[in-house]
């Protein structure tokens, strides 16, 4: 510990005796890094916040909205493209005086690396730009990093929109392309299909088609087979009931006794059947009942008092017989009829596959083609009505939370710190420049130093003497030492000064 303390002691006294030659280079570094600092430009920094709403309540109710975030992301990566920078170095000052194409690839290179896109969350972002060119003043770089930014935002605000509208545009055109594509291969396939029903009316719709109407035949066919069952058992029920009516009643229209009551009874019991009422009915057992006993007791009377009076009950029946033979022979013949054609669908079914084939090859393309023509349709319009939406409101939405604003004082360089950071970098090139000469001569700043580097003890040493005149020179270059470093940091101090005011007038 001892060593050190004496080595850093003799390096102190090194410089301290060579204190002017250190002054004298601390103010030359000083000077120059004071100029150098001097000469670096101002830098200016102009940001701007912007938030963008991707929550669009029209186009999601309409069908039609995308995903913002993505597309938002998309133009924020491509902000920075050579084309935008371009148009930016273009239409602010940062265009200036360039004619040569390489002068305009090297101003885009460094605006490239002066502005940057940050995303703070996921619907916020920042745009920030450091201008500072020397050949512009302070208040007109301030206000060239103002325009960056907003020519930026402007940008951003085109490609979005401008984009959205062109891609859009661009989308609908090969949807037209498609669907006039589409159209001619349709109507390709309509004629074949039209051609081919012409020629096979029973294999409209394919194969499948045609088993499904087999399959309906049949279904029909079962039911006029029921149909028909029951209106044969309804014709023998009527058969029945004329073999036990006679045609004739005895006694005439105002005839009293059995005979009469006979008869309105069986009118009442046709009349009854002819509306339609089963024999299970109260009414019609009721009335058959009175039937029966009036016919017994119109035998018992005996065949001596009938008469040859045509019988009305017997007349309706014949009515209801012969309706009932018309609809059996209707059921019939209709069943005849779907009996063919099931054997005619059944005959074209099985006896040509090929063609069968052909038909549901013909089917399904056409089917195929509609479909999809349908659907280029849809999305033509879905297209169409979005970019409307895009036009009259912009689907998404864009504030401003912090606009960009001319900045007050530079970004950079932090002139106060460099000229601070020169004087301490003077002084140690001084003290440094001073210990460095002193270990260049052969001379030693203490008796131990010299014990260590002879390795003879040293007796003793002795100490200078001097006058009165002597003294007072040395106190008055003392002095004239004390103004000079007192003048180093009053120039330091001035500076510092000028710094402040001038940043202070550049709005």
């Amino acid at each position: 510990m001892s060593d050190i303390f004496e080595e850093l002691r003799t390096a102190l006294y090194s410089v301290w005796h060579r204190r002017w030659f250190a002054l004298a280079v601390a103010w030359g570094v000083c000077l120059l890094g004071w100029l150098v600092v001097a000469m670096i430009p101002n830098t200016y920094e102009s940001k701007a916040r912007i938030y963008v709403d991707v929550d669009d309540v029209l186009s999601e109710q309409l069908g039609i909205a995308g995903d913002g975030r993505e597309e938002i992301t998309r133009v924020r990566q491509t902000l920075l493209s050579s084309v935008n920078l371009e148009k930016v170095i273009t239409s602010t000052k940062l265009g200036e005086n360039i004619s040569e194409r390489s002068d305009m690839d090297g101003a885009i290179a460094r605006l490239a690396e002066d502005v940057q896109v940050d995303s703070e969350e996921d619907n916020l972002f920042s745009i920030t730009a450091e201008v500072g060119m020397s050949s512009l003043s302070d208040s007109e770089n301030a206000v060239l990093a103002r325009n960056v930014v907003q020519k930026l935002l402007d940008i951003f605000r085109e490609e979005h929109i401008s984009g959205n509208r062109a891609e859009i545009s661009g989308a609908i055109a090969d949807l037209n392309d498609q669907l006039e594509e589409r159209k001619v291969e349709l109507e390709a396939a309509e004629e074949r299909r039209l051609a081919f029903e012409s020629q096979y009316p029973e294999l409209i719709g394919g194969s499948q088609s045609l088993s499904t109407k087999v399959q309906q035949s049949r279904t029909e066919l079962r039911d006029i087979d029921a149909d028909l069952a029951a209106a044969e058992i309804a014709l023998a029920s009527i058969n029945s009931q004329i073999s036990s009516t006679p045609r004739t009643i005895v006694g005439g229209a105002n005839a009293v006794g059995p005979q009469a009551s006979l008869l309105q009874a069986q009118s009442q019991l046709a009349e009854l059947r002819g509306r339609g009422l089963t024999d299970q009915h109260p009414d019609v057992v009721s009335t058959r009942r009175q039937v029966e006993i009036l016919t017994r007791q119109v035998a018992a009377a005996g065949p001596g008092q009938a008469s040859g009076t045509p019988n009305p009950a017997y007349s309706q029946l014949l009515a209801l017989q012969a309706d009932r033979e018309a609809n059996v022979g209707s059921l019939q013949a209709r069943r005849a009829a779907i009996q063919s054609n099931v054997a005619s669908l059944m005959a074209s079914q099985a006896s040509e596959p090929a063609v069968a084939a052909e038909a549901n090859r013909i089917s399904r393309d056409y089917d195929v083609l509609r479909t999809n023509y349908e659907r280029l349709l849809e999305d033509r319009e879905k297209l169409r009505t979005r970019g409307d939406v895009v036009d009259e409101t912009s689907q998404y939405k864009f504030d401003l939370v912090d606009p960009p604003i001319v900045p007050q004082a530079p970004a950079a360089p932090n002139r106060p710190l460099l000229l601070i950071g020169v004087l301490f970098a003077g002084i140690a090139a001084g003290a440094g420049a001073a210990y460095a000469l002193s270990q260049l001569r052969s001379s030693f700043a203490t008796p131990q130093k010299l014990e260590k580097s002879m390795g003879l003890p040293v007796i003793g040493s002795i100490s200078l003497t001097i006058s009165e005149t002597a003294k007072e020179l040395r106190r008055r270059r003392l002095k004239q030492f004390a103004g000079a470093t007192a003048g180093l940091f009053g120039v330091l101090v001035i500076l510092l000064a000028i710094e402040i005011v001038s940043v202070g007038t550049i709005a």
